[in-house]
């Protein structure tokens, strides 16, 4: 293992701490923790989102103003 400085902040530095010992591990399993999920993060595949179904038609029906919400609700509540 490695020895290494890392320049903190102190209020970042006192609450890393007292996180470390809440959770019953020393500063540095903390600080070894915390760069794995960080480079875990950085390195796993973004999420690819799925393509949205599409169909085929005419458009928009006459008389159907989609910036019009109240009209629209309106319409909606005639079919």
């Amino acid at each position: 293992m490695s020895r290494t400085t890392v320049r903190l902040p102190d209020d970042l530095l006192a609450k890393a701490q007292a996180h470390a010992s809440r959770t019953g591990r020393t500063f540095t399993q903390l600080i070894a923790d915390a760069l794995r999920f960080e480079m875990q993060r950085v390195d796993s595949p973004r999420r690819v989102c799925e393509p949205l179904p599409t169909y085929g038609g005419q458009g928009l029906r006459p008389g159907v103003d989609l910036s019009d919400t109240s009209a629209l609700l309106d319409y909606m509540d005639e079919r």
